[in-house]
């Protein structure tokens, strides 16, 4: 495979085939009108975000749907504006090779110190603009981790809900779900807490059970 540099590729409009010849070195590769945008390889928080939400997501998904790590997706259809979301739900009949040319009803952005104005600002018009219907940012932190839920209306997206820590993210969109932003990063028994509890119960303070050992 012939290997593009990041100089190279940045003398002319590029579209997706030109992706194939890019360094094979873990950066994500994305396209912004026929122009390069690289991003570094994850650090341990993000991908464990990654890792642990797709294997969430994916028990709790209804048939007909599934949840896509790291899927491409060509915006409207366009090789020349070309996005990697973290994670992207989609309805099974809307494939499409070998990129996603139709909107998920979901995508999950991963925050990092490199990608925060993009993800917020840049990706938000992108994906609206695109219609996908909802749209969450998770910011992890040893701290307090928050997930940001936006949803489709008018064109544009609506701040629906900020999430923090230990306190439960409910949503219906693209199916019913809850979960405790904490355990997206914290070590520990994340199977177990992520869920949430019963309302109004914070996730550390409800015992285990004798099952739980």
């Amino acid at each position: 495979m012939t290997v593009m540099s990041t100089q190279e590729a940045g003398a002319g409009r590029l579209t997706v085939d030109d992706l194939a010849r890019m360094p094979d070195d873990g950066s994500k590769y994305e396209l912004v009108d026929g122009r390069l945008e690289v991003t570094p390889a994850p650090v341990f928080d993000h991908t464990r975000v990654e890792g642990r939400l797709q294997t969430y997501l994916g028990n709790l998904a209804p048939d007909g749907f599934e949840v896509l790590p790291d899927p491409g997706m060509n915006l409207d259809g366009d090789p020349s504006r070309h996005r990697r979301p973290d994670l992207a739900v989609i309805r099974e009949g809307e494939e499409a090779r070998p990129y996603l040319t139709r909107p998920p009803l979901l995508v999950v952005e991963v925050l990092s110190p490199e990608s925060t104005i993009r993800d917020t600002h840049r990706k938000r018009a992108e994906y609206a603009e695109f219609g996908i219907e909802s749209y969450w940012i998770v910011a992890p932190s040893v701290e307090k981790t928050a997930v940001f839920e936006m949803r489709l209306d008018g064109g544009l997206y609506r701040d629906v809900q900020e999430v923090l820590d230990t306190d439960v993210f409910e949503t219906d969109a693209p199916f019913p779900l809850r979960l405790v932003p904490r355990w997206l990063t914290a070590d520990g028994p994340w199977r177990r807490r992520i869920g949430g509890q019963d309302a109004g119960e914070r996730a550390e303070d409800t015992p285990e059970s004798p099952q739980d050992g």
